[in-house]
């Protein structure tokens, strides 16, 4: 991954993709993979926004079944499998406990996962039986207390045992796809931002963009543009004068706290004043999430606050009393916001989740755009190969099959992962078996050519802190190969070293001298580099 601004504007592109996050990319990666010339930029980072800051969940939705939107469960469970497929060393299932209170609801939480079981009939079309997830079952109230003594017993008329599926690293999973993209001949850069349209009348020629590191523009040609900016798409719209019909979103903002782990292995699904929260184990320790309130505000500021910390923790600990957690026990919180298609009720929680694709050209607008609103993780391959073959029914010509559901991510040739886990670690008997287990999670195939670059240093093969399992060669490898040009991309979504509690001062520092004598920075740039770090955890300050 070689980020050059300039010369992705001495091109003409047949696409141009507005936002880095786990839908351009996915479009990238489909129309690369299709023989298309391929361009994408993003403002920030990749990932950096919503398709970071979810629940690491690929999942069907079990309760879009109460608003009848079948189709919608039935594509998510497809691509669910999809995911596991082409992506076994970051999509693993997991097993979820749902009580159930009062026999009432015991009948219809039973008759809404069989019809969940039966929409996902092809769940198990894996190669890998470790994959492989059963039916729901039910089981008593003593089953599920002993499970989970965290339970409120009161009322307690047994749970529901079902699975879905959990992701090891959205921000990977997404970078996956960039760099899948890149093999097939796609030109990406990160902290470069659409500041306009290039028009020719009613015509869409390309996109104005600004670098953010050295505050350069360029013009980037391309014969279609695709807007995938999630909760800044229709913001982005705004740019252009007399232009395609206002496509209105609803901004979701959804808060996650970590805290240590809580369960014995299992997730939970909660269900609580008319919504529901999940408990979910996640890389030794576990996600709670997620709030569902309308964010009217500017989506680059969108952030965790106290109170909103506070309130959810006071809604989690009255839904699941065991719990009894308090502020102390958060060690991060992340907030994002989820692009809703706006369907003029104003409700976040009970608002579809469907993707919408819109060709302004038919609607009246420019020509050569096309919006990607709306939409799930789970679902977002499926969307990018639908919009590529918009894009080849516009244009009349003809693209080679989308292969997007069965061509493996690069990190996914490893055939049946715990085999290729157990393999790694007897080839690498020098290394840290949780060292291994973590390469071979964040880069599946491809964790031997991280510690390739250990070979000649052997502090790069030390653990940035010790008690994560991150080593040196991580960070320089996402320099080198991943384009990561700030700490921030680095700690945060090319490892998850940030994400799991406060970094000490020795581990940031560790980092950023790796980085620092990569990319050159000076002392000033260094220290600048390291402050930018304390922001993350600011919600926690009053809480330590």
């Amino acid at each position: 991954m070689r980020r050059n601004l300039p010369d992705m504007g001495s091109q003409t592109f047949d696409l141009a993709i507005i936002g880095g996050g786990i839908t351009g990319a996915c479009i990238a990666r489909d129309a690369a993979r299709r023989g298309l010339r391929v361009a994408l930029v993003e403002k920030r980072d990749f990932s950096c926004g919503t398709s970071s800051a979810s629940s690491k969940l690929v999942h069907g939705g079990l309760r879009y079944l109460q608003t009848f939107e079948f189709g919608l469960v039935r594509e998510s469970l497809r691509e669910r499998r999809v995911w596991e497929q082409i992506a076994p060393h970051m999509v693993y299932p997991l097993q979820f406990l749902l009580p159930v209170y009062g026999r009432g609801a015991r009948f219809f939480l039973n008759a809404g996962l069989t019809v969940y079981d039966l929409l996902s009939f092809d769940r198990n079309r894996l190669d890998d039986p470790d994959k492989h997830m059963p039916g729901h079952r039910r089981i008593s109230a003593a089953a599920a207390l002993e499970l989970e003594p965290r339970l409120k017993p009161d009322g307690l008329a047994g749970a529901m045992l079902y699975y879905d599926c959990q992701m090891y690293s959205p921000e990977r999973l997404g970078l996956e796809c960039l760099i899948d993209a890149v093999a097939h001949g796609a030109a990406i850069a990160n902290y470069a931002e659409v500041i306009g349209f290039k028009r020719d009348g009613l015509n869409i020629a390309g996109i104005d963009v600004r670098d953010a590191l050295n505050g350069d523009t360029t013009t980037i040609k391309a014969k279609t543009v695709v807007n995938a900016a999630g909760p800044w798409a229709d913001r982005l719209l705004s740019m252009l004068e007399n232009g395609p019909p206002s496509h209105k979103l609803i901004r979701s903002k959804g808060i996650h706290l970590i805290v240590g782990p809580m369960t014995r292995g299992h997730a939970l699904t909660v269900a609580h004043k008319g919504g529901h929260f999940f408990v979910l184990p996640w890389r030794g320790h576990t996600i709670i999430g997620t709030t569902d309130s309308v964010f009217d505000g500017n989506p680059d500021d969108v952030h965790v606050g106290d109170a909103e910390i506070a309130a959810f923790l006071a809604f989690v600990n009255e839904g699941l009393p065991g719990a009894n957690l308090k502020a102390q026990d958060v060690i991060y919180a992340y907030a994002g916001l989820r692009p809703l298609v706006d369907d003029g009720k104003k409700d976040s929680y009970n608002a579809s989740r469907r993707a919408e694709l819109v060709d302004h050209a038919a609607e009246g607008g420019v020509s050569n755009l096309i919006s990607a609103i709306g939409g799930k993780w789970t679902t977002s391959r499926d969307i990018a190969e639908k919009c590529v073959d918009l894009i080849e029914t516009k244009s009349g010509r003809k693209l080679k099959a989308c292969d997007t559901a069965d061509a493996p991510l690069p990190g996914g040739t490893t055939g049946r992962f715990a085999a290729f886990v157990e393999g790694a670690t007897k080839e690498q008997p020098s290394v840290e078996a949780e060292v291994i287990a973590n390469l071979t999670r964040n880069y599946g195939a491809r964790y031997g050519e991280v510690l390739a670059l250990a070979t000649t240093r052997r502090d790069l093969m030390e653990r940035i802190t010790p008690r994560l399992p991150d080593i040196g060669a991580q960070i320089l490898f996402a320099i080198r190969e991943e384009m990561a040009l700030t700490l921030d991309d680095a700690l945060f979504r090319r490892t998850g070293l940030g994400t799991l509690g406060r970094l000490d001062a020795v581990a940031i520092e560790r980092a950023a001298k790796i980085m620092a004598a990569e990319l050159g920075w000076n002392e000033a740039e260094t220290a600048r580099q390291i402050a930018s770090i304390a922001p993350r955890y600011a919600p926690l300050a009053k809480a330590a």
